[in-house]
């Protein structure tokens, strides 16, 4: 029989792969803004449960290493909010830039608290938009 907690990892990392997969899809059919607006329309208002957010955070991760092609920034941020969304945390997308040297980045926030990146970005990158 299998244990409770790896059924639910594997069943995450089910839900994972499905999101990069309508992530490219939307994206070969509608381009950026397929994938902006669906993510617009996706929102969700309950609290934050930490153990839950890590444990999503840590399978996109885990996933991403072994998707069919290489999975950059805004993509894995997609996928991370809206599995985090489906789950009831209210997560946000943000997305930042610096104009010299020129550099962006996508990063995923709940309440405030960078969950999927490094807190570097929100201190050294300008907001772009926030999702």
């Amino acid at each position: 029989m299998l244990n409770m907690a790896l059924f639910t990892r594997m069943f995450l990392a089910l839900q994972v792969i499905w999101q990069l997969m309508r992530y490219d899809l939307v994206a070969a059919v509608y381009g950026f803004s397929g994938n902006y607006q669906g993510l617009r329309r996706c929102a969700c208002q309950r609290q934050s449960q930490p153990e839950l957010e890590q444990t999503i955070c840590q399978t996109v991760a885990d996933v991403t290493v072994f998707y069919c092609k290489p999975v950059h920034c805004f993509q894995r941020s997609v996928v991370t909010a809206r599995v985090l969304r489906a789950y009831g945390i209210a997560a946000e997308l943000v997305i930042g830039y610096r104009l010299a040297p020129p550099m962006s980045h996508a990063w995923v926030e709940v309440g405030g608290r960078v969950v999927n990146d490094s807190a570097g970005y929100q201190r050294k990158l300008s907001l772009l938009e926030r999702i």
